[in-house]
């Protein structure tokens, strides 16, 4: 992934609406944020009425803020998840929103029509890249007067899946991770075909592990064990010919002794709903059950 940036200084966000939508129940803005000096990255916005119209004072009335990360889409990218385009069961941002959330989804490097210049600003990947781009938006989520700061959710899928796990890995403010159909081991990937995680939207430098991915120096077993005592639900499907459920379930019992340690067993849990490379109903009513139970006081 190269260095997480952490000794950059964080530039003002200066944070604009590029335009708002009424969605019922909540308002949703695409804005912009400056990620970084030289990048302004997309996102959408997610805000429930009642927090624009009430005078939220105390730590208690604020609302919770969730990040919610894309799959992988080139066509519409990030308004997969406010419910505006691609595929069903994708739109967790909206539904979240509708629930109460104050929700952020920021778009991915390189899909659709956000195409930063990920090595002219610094980075050593399109992950790296990304994953600062999230952190930035929780700082987005931090700004907002109506928002709880330094607790905040992830959740994605596919692409968001383990989007979320890598910016948690990075951003203690990440309290609940919720991943769906986004990870298995890497030597498990595609039969040991890690191409798919070789180009520059993702770990270039995993190229050089192409023919040896026994020898890649770190696997999502020892991501997930890093979250640990921050309760993490992994949704694996039966049917995912993307990612297998069997090196989920072997990512989570390497994982499993760190979270006991912690004191914390119950609070890593793995599904496996019997469907394909999706994110169902009943698994997202059952992520966002889990997310709001680890936020609420």
């Amino acid at each position: 992934m190269g260095p997480f940036p952490a000794n950059r200084t964080k530039c003002d966000l200066d944070v604009r609406i590029e335009s708002e939508e009424d969605a019922g129940s909540y308002v949703r803005r695409l804005i912009s944020y400056q990620s970084e000096e030289g990048c302004r990255t997309p996102a959408y916005l997610q805000i429930p009425k009642t927090l624009l119209t009430e005078d939220v004072n105390s730590k208690n009335d604020k609302a919770l803020g969730v990040l919610c990360l894309h799959p992988t889409d080139n066509v519409v990218g990030h308004q997969v998840v406010v419910g505006l385009g691609g595929k069903p069961n994708r739109q967790y941002a909206a539904e979240l929103a509708e629930r109460g959330f104050v929700t952020i989804a920021p778009a991915y490097p390189l899909l659709a029509n956000y195409q930063p210049d990920w090595r002219k600003l610094g980075y050593a990947s399109g992950t790296m890249k990304a994953v600062w781009d999230n952190v930035r938006a929780l700082d987005v989520l931090e700004s907002l007067p109506f928002v709880q700061p330094g607790k905040f959710g992830a959740i994605g899928h596919s692409l968001g899946g383990h989007n979320a796990v890598y910016s948690a890995v990075f951003d203690q403010r990440i309290q609940v991770i919720v991943s769906s159909c986004g990870l298995d081991s890497y030597t498990d990937y595609m039969n040991g075909d890690i191409t798919g995680w070789t180009s520059d939207r993702y770990m270039p430098k995993l190229l050089a592990y192409r023919n040896r991915v026994d020898q890649i120096p770190f696997d999502f077993h020892e991501m997930i064990a890093a979250l640990a005592p921050r309760p993490v639900l992994i949704s694996a499907p039966l049917g995912d010919t993307n990612f297998q459920w069997q090196s989920v379930d072997r990512i989570a019992e390497a994982a499993r002794p760190i979270f006991e340690l912690s004191g914390a067993t119950s609070k890593l849990l793995v599904v496996h709903p019997d469907c394909d490379h999706d994110f169902p109903d009943n698994v997202r009513k059952q992520a966002y059950a889990f997310i709001d139970k680890a936020l609420r006081p």
